[in-house]
């Protein structure tokens, strides 16, 4: 498969990383020893999700010494404008109760832009990965992988929504608009996670928004939604993982999306 693209090398080394990091939270999922703490935010942390970050820092400290890196366990590491962002296991509530939809997410940041992201669900048996000029595929590697493609939806009335959970817009400003908005559309689901947004890529979801979240949460879904020809920003419109909260399309529906729910 001939693509050409800058970081195709970065890419490569990613889909390694998480082949590594994948054995690790396969061989600890369902683990009857696991052990599980809480963190100050009283959100769970699992011996999965330390080993997972470790691992990561590892290889990149081998193979990418002079790359930054920030990760949801062990915080910032350098200073460069190449930065390595990690979830080391997004979704660990799910994976602690032994629900199969978590996954590890690998971005990579060039100065402001996303340029590679990886997101590895091996208790799915699915993989999602794009680099910037690249497209967005499915696959365990881009040899026999499949290239995504956004749906081509125009209209809330014939759209699919996901989202993570109605608990999550509590308190929000736009709580009333985005429940008017569930009503709107013609099928809504509280997917969660990283999946609702590998879901607009492939063109199975038109659209999904969520209002607090992490650059660690976000990083590695930016460019597989966009090199599948959506669109991911903060709901104020703002292209990128950095505004705390996101809002993904097929793009046709973007603007809708932001005239309901942006700030």
């Amino acid at each position: 498969m001939e693509l050409r693209s800058d970081y195709l090398a970065d890419l490569n080394l990613a889909l390694e990383i998480a082949d590594r990091v994948d054995r690790l939270t396969m061989e600890r999922f369902g683990a009857a020893d696991l052990v599980v703490d809480s963190k100050p935010d009283l959100t769970p942390v699992s011996d999965a999700d330390k080993r997972a970050e470790q691992i990561v820092r590892s290889v990149l400290g081998e193979h990418r010494p002079a790359d930054a890196i920030l990760g949801e366990e062990y915080g910032s590491q350098g200073q460069s404008e190449r930065r390595w962002i990690v979830d080391p296991i997004d979704g660990t509530k799910n994976f602690v109760r032994g629900v199969p939809l978590w996954a590890s997410l690998i971005a990579l940041v060039d100065g402001d832009e996303v340029v590679v992201g990886v997101v590895s669900a091996p208790a799915l048996g699915a993989r999602w990965f794009a680099a910037r000029g690249a497209g967005a595929w499915r696959g365990p590697r881009l040899e026999g992988a499949r290239r995504l493609q956004v749906s081509r939806v125009e209209r809330f009335e014939d759209a699919s929504l996901g989202y993570s959970s109605l608990a999550a817009w509590r308190g929000h400003p736009r709580r009333e608009q985005f429940l008017a908005l569930l009503e709107e559309c013609w099928r809504t689901r509280g997917y969660g996670d990283f999946f609702p947004y590998m879901m607009v890529a492939e063109g199975a979801v038109d659209a999904c928004a969520e209002p607090e979240l992490e650059v660690y949460d976000m990083a590695a879904l930016v460019p597989i939604v966009v090199e599948a020809g959506g669109r991911f920003t903060n709901l104020r419109g703002v292209d990128g993982p950095f505004g705390g909260n996101a809002a993904a399309s097929n793009g046709l529906l973007h603007e809708a999306l932001l005239e309901r729910l942006g700030e």
